[in-house]
């Protein structure tokens, strides 16, 4: 019972997060069934979700689960999207003039960035935060993990590994990215890298 007083604890300094995740649906179920169970974790822990605002795919799985299940989503969509692809549900919707406007508006808006399994915008996306993460003049002091559903992300760990072993990144940053197969996993080690004065209350905006 300690031992869940203390993680729950810990998780509550996080009180919105910033997803990055597909808009396509995989074939195998597992990446949905994880979607899913992410936004019931998500609403259970009162975690703001922050997402793309997308009806589709494991965007609107994640998004879908959470609202179901009692929690906020705010999404950030973007104006150059077709408008049918907004999820016209959520709790708060803005929309960005641009994809990089986006996401600098989601990490604004967020005590933490995570990414599911995705494409070619979701490791856009979470590259990004962690190079911004990284710098130290002009980026932020978010945690970044990856949910690292049946294993999706091991050949990006690999790279990151030998990436260090060829010297192109110091071992030192490879703290950086927080890794997680499962929610509480990822969750325990992104909120102990998380202070509460650097915390703001869900959906409200960073200044």
């Amino acid at each position: 019972m300690k031992n869940t007083t203390a993680l729950e604890r810990k998780i509550s300094r996080i009180r919105s997060v910033a997803v990055y995740c597909s808009s396509r649906l995989p074939a195998d179920p597992v990446y949905a069934d994880a979607a899913a169970g992410l936004g019931r974790f998500l609403a259970a822990h009162a975690i703001t979700l922050v997402y793309g605002g997308s009806n589709s795919g494991l965007m609107k799985i994640l998004a879908d689960s959470v609202l179901e299940n009692g929690g906020a989503v705010t999404g950030v969509f973007t104006s150059g999207l077709s408008g049918e692809l907004r999820h016209t549900g959520l709790t708060e919707c803005l929309v960005s003039a641009t994809l990089a406007e986006r996401k600098a508006e989601m990490l604004r808006r967020a005590d933490a960035a995570i990414a599911l399994p995705g494409g070619f915008g979701t490791w856009d996306e979470l590259f990004d935060a962690l190079a911004l993460r990284k710098i130290r003049s002009g980026g932020h002091k978010l945690p970044v993990g990856i949910l690292n559903v049946n294993g999706f992300f091991d050949p990006l760990l690999r790279l990151i590994a030998r990436s260090i072993d060829e010297g192109f990144v110091s071992a030192r940053h490879r703290e950086l990215l927080k890794v997680g197969s499962t929610p509480e996993e990822l969750f325990r080690q992104l909120a102990g890298s998380v202070t509460p004065d650097e915390c703001v209350a869900p959906a409200a905006v960073r200044k």
